[in-house]
Formats: structure tokens, C-alpha cells, sequence
């Protein structure tokens, strides 16, 4: 029997996505035999965090500074801007340094089933980043749901009256993916967007 403290430590990181409570039992073990090495590294870690975290004004970013570096770096392309629904959809899409734009997160998206309402997202302060000129093309990544197709159309026509490009991210065939172990939508989103072979 673990003490009420380490017991507690367990159940807390329990919570967090893709631990379960024998996989947060082996976290806390690993923690505790390398205290030096892995348990204060990790308090100062979540310390320095937890003192600094803030919400980007500019694009809805989760980071240690507002503006966040995104928004404040430079180098990025401040005529590209790419909306997203949440805030892991952004690192994802910046991890993969393909995008030399900005960003702008949602904070989900629309849902009629879960009451989610253009109102409840930033959607507002998106079309006011657009109408205040400066950028050129807006691309439309929404994940390939219905509700997230439901949410780019939404925006498109909110946006259709400014000179801007809309464009959205490719749907189909995953890179190495066979053709028998996809799902009709993806099969039919592969058909409708193929091109001419080069």
C-alpha cells in the first residue's frame, strides 16, 4: 500500500490521456527511484509552467508568453493563416514545419448535437483578423469530420466577402495507405479531389 501522497500522485496522472492506472503506477515508480534526475526536474518543469502559462490574444495558442512565439516570431509569414480547431491540431501542424504562416484556434468546433455554437468559438475574432487586411490566403484545417466540415463551411462563407484566398487541407490517401484497409469516406474523399498525373 502506497501513502495517501503517492497514492494521489497516481490517481492524477491517471487523468491525463494515455495513462492508465497501472501505466501512471509505473510513472510514479520511475519518479520516485530517480527522484534526482527525474522527480525535481519534472516539479520545475511544471513549476515554471504553471507561473508563466498563458492563452495567446493573438491566435488562441497555449504557450509561456503572450504574444505567443508563434505570433511574435518574425519569420513567419504573416500573410498565411491557418485555423485550426484546437490547440493540438497547431503543434501538430507546426512540429511538422510546413506551414511558414500563423495560426488561429477555434477552441473546437461546431456541434449540434453538443450545443456548440459559432459564438461559443472565436470565430468573431477570427473574421476581425481578416478584415483588418494583411492576409492573403486563409487554409481551412479542420479535422475531416462532419462536424469539422460543417465548421470550414461555416467559416468560408463568413469569410467568402474578404479578398482573401480560402483554401482547406487535402483529404484521401495516407501516405503508404491500401486501398483495402481505408474506409469508404476516405476512399470517396480520395476519388473527388484526384488530379492528372504528372
Amino acid at each position: 500500500m502506497a501513502s495517501p501522497q503517492i497514492d494521489a500522485l497516481t490517481q492524477a496522472l491517471a487523468k491525463l490521456p494515455g495513462l492508465g492506472p497501472r501505466s501512471a503506477r509505473r510513472a510514479v515508480l520511475h519518479l520516485l527511484k530517480k527522484r534526482e534526475t527525474a522527480l525535481g526536474p519534472l516539479l520545475d518543469a511544471l513549476n515554471a509552467v504553471d507561473e508563466t502559462l498563458a492563452t495567446c490574444s493573438n491566435c488562441g495558442n497555449i504557450d509561456t508568453t503572450n504574444p505567443c512565439g508563434i505570433c511574435a516570431d518574425p519569420r513567419r509569414d504573416a500573410r498565411a493563416l491557418c485555423v485550426v480547431e484546437e490547440v493540438a491540431d497547431l503543434w501538430a501542424l507546426d512540429r511538422s514545419r510546413l506551414f511558414p504562416g500563423r495560426f488561429h484556434v477555434l477552441g473546437g468546433r461546431l456541434s449540434a448535437l453538443e450545443g456548440i455554437r459559432p459564438e461559443d468559438l472565436t470565430i468573431d475574432s477570427l473574421v476581425r483578423r481578416i478584415e483588418a487586411g494583411g492576409i492573403d490566403e486563409v487554409v481551412l484545417a479542420m479535422n475531416a469530420t462532419l462536424e469539422g466540415q460543417t465548421t470550414a463551411h461555416y467559416i468560408a462563407d463568413r469569410i467568402e466577402r474578404f479578398p482573401v484566398r480560402i483554401t482547406q487541407l487535402a483529404h484521401g490517401l495516407p501516405v503508404g495507405g491500401e486501398l483495402d484497409y481505408l474506409d469508404e469516406g476516405t476512399l470517396a474523399q480520395a476519388l473527388r479531389a484526384r488530379r492528372p498525373v504528372p
